[in-house]
């Protein structure tokens, strides 16, 4: 069989069709147009609960942090949906649109992990800083504050940290207390997201009939589960109606000290009086809506 030789027939070298195939390749790639391609990054949010007051067949259960993506465009348009405003519902709606697991479902969270992922998008979303207007409580002249969202801190609450020994948690996410007054024994679990809307839904459709406002008492109608082993709705409805003050008092505090939470407070000045104090920092439209 005779091979065509280059150097012995005197023709110039032929190309060889494979390496004809890879240069067109290379050169169309070389003329294609360039194309993005953003992926939002996340981030782990510490939760307050650590996780441990959710049942088992929850998908925090015993996890410490939840996973969140950075703030988009997309998220801002959420929060700025005129619809969704009137219902409402911007904010739950973003934030569910930021969780990565979607098995997991906003308004199951404890409140105060849905605090911890409010601050975490925030932060994502326009930064550290927190600009909003306080009003001083000794000389009432409203001045503009400069808060850095960082400085919070989350604590498991008193309960879970064992510093309130009056109160014990139960290994269902539970908590029980025996009243000072009438000496029962009180279950009672945390609010969640949907006792959020609610008590805010309650309360608004009592001040829209001008009745008398009830939100202490409509919060323990939510969260107690049993009262010296009775469980019946009804009957423990008509109990913390007329329950003493000092029980009720005390049920409260006990409600509010086991809640896992974002410590939301920072040392207020006022630069009109000088009037310095811990406050709570208010979430106002600023904080999603910044000018």
């Amino acid at each position: 069989m005779s091979r065509n030789n280059p150097e012995r027939t005197g023709l110039p070298p032929q190309p060889d069709a494979a390496e004809d195939a890879t240069a067109a390749v290379q050169a169309a790639a070389s003329s294609a147009p360039a194309t993005l391609s953003y992926v939002s990054p996340t981030e782990f949010v510490e939760l307050p609960s650590e996780g441990k007051l959710y049942p088992s067949d929850h998908p925090l259960h015993n996890q410490e942090t939840i996973e969140i993506r950075y703030m988009t465009a997309r998220d801002e348009d959420i929060l700025t949906s005129k619809a969704l405003l009137r219902k409402g519902l911007a904010i739950d709606r973003m934030l569910q649109n930021l969780v990565v697991d979607n098995q997991i479902k906003i308004d199951d969270l404890l409140l105060g992990d849905k605090n911890a992922v409010i601050l975490a998008a925030r932060i994502s979303g326009y930064g550290e800083s927190y600009e909003t207007s306080i009003t001083c409580p000794n000389c009432s002249t409203a001045s503009t504050c400069d808060f850095n969202l960082t400085d919070f801190e989350a604590h498991l609450g008193k309960a879970l940290s064992g510093e309130v020994e009056e109160i014990k948690a139960t290994a269902d996410g539970l908590f029980t207390v025996t009243l000072p007054k009438t000496q029962y024994e009180v279950v009672y679990r945390l609010l969640n997201g949907h006792d959020e809307k609610y008590l805010t839904e309650a309360a608004s459709r009592k001040a829209k009939l001008n009745l008398p406002d009830s939100v202490s008492t409509d919060l323990l109608k939510r969260v107690v589960v049993s009262v010296s082993g009775v469980t019946s709705g009804s009957e423990i409805g008509t109990f913390i109606d007329n329950m003493p003050a000092l029980d009720s008092r005390f049920l409260r505090a006990c409600v509010q000290g086991s809640t896992p939470n974002v410590d939301m407070s920072q040392l207020f000045s006022c630069v009109h009086c000088g009037y310095e104090s811990e406050m709570e920092v208010p979430l106002t439209a600023d904080f999603f809506w910044p000018k």
